[in-house]
């Protein structure tokens, strides 16, 4: 049984991913609000991830950081308040949590570390200015510590397209935006929470065990395809 630490495991991806493991795996859940669910496995921490000190966790074999933003406005609406927030909550966060678990992952078995990027990294996309901005940070920063904490932890991103949470509920806000989003894609689908769940219970299983630095995009050949 794994000991696996999710920060902001109460909604949206994140929430997928503990519901996941919490039949195999214990899970710390670290978020401002608690999951909507009791388990044996679970342990809740009610923490704001930029504000609070975070909690003592003795031994960890998995570190998963999930808080993101969308906040899509044109260049002249963001303000560097904007910048600012969203880079802190994508990237300061993200270091705030590897810099002190650090040394209990240190002391897991076959530790790693998930962050979380977008697809507005790699393509240009209008609006997307302050996010890809934040989330190519998240990506510098898997490449680099993938180098740095070689062999002992493995760190990997996952770049997910357009996920059905409540993060995009105002995209995604009645059925004829939902088909529109579809058709973008080539391959006619956007993502589920459950799918980015699954990618995420795979890197951090052993079978990944040759992974590292990498960033996985999963967006339905978004990025890759023109058809």
């Amino acid at each position: 049984m794994k000991k696996i630490a999710i920060i902001g495991g109460s909604k949206g991806i994140g929430n997928a991913i503990l519901l996941q493991q919490l039949d195999h795996n214990f899970v710390y859940n670290i978020s401002r609000t608690k999951p909507d669910i009791s388990h044996p496995n679970l342990v809740h921490f009610s923490v704001d991830i930029l504000k609070d000190v975070l909690p003592e966790i003795e031994n960890i074999d998995s570190l998963i950081y999930c808080p993101g933003s969308i906040n899509l406005k044109p260049i002249l609406s963001l303000s560097i308040e904007d910048f600012r927030e969203d880079f802190e909550i994508n990237v300061i966060g993200a270091v705030k949590v590897i810099q002190k678990y650090l040394p209990s992952l240190k002391r897991g078995k076959n530790p790693s570390i998930i962050l979380f990027s977008t697809v507005a990294a790699k393509l240009g996309m209008p609006f997307h200015a302050s996010i890809a901005t934040a989330k190519s940070g998240i990506e510098g920063l898997v490449k680099s510590l993938g180098a740095e904490l070689a062999p002992i932890i493995r760190i990997n991103a996952i770049a997910p397209t357009i996920t059905e949470t409540s993060l995009s509920a105002s995209i995604l806000r009645n059925e004829r935006m939902k088909e529109n989003m579809m058709e973008r894609h080539p391959m006619k689908k956007y993502l589920k929470v459950e799918e980015v769940a699954q990618m995420a219970d795979y890197l951090i299983s052993e079978k990944a065990g040759s992974i590292s630095g990498q960033v996985f995009q999963m967006d339905y050949g978004l990025v890759t395809f023109r058809l």
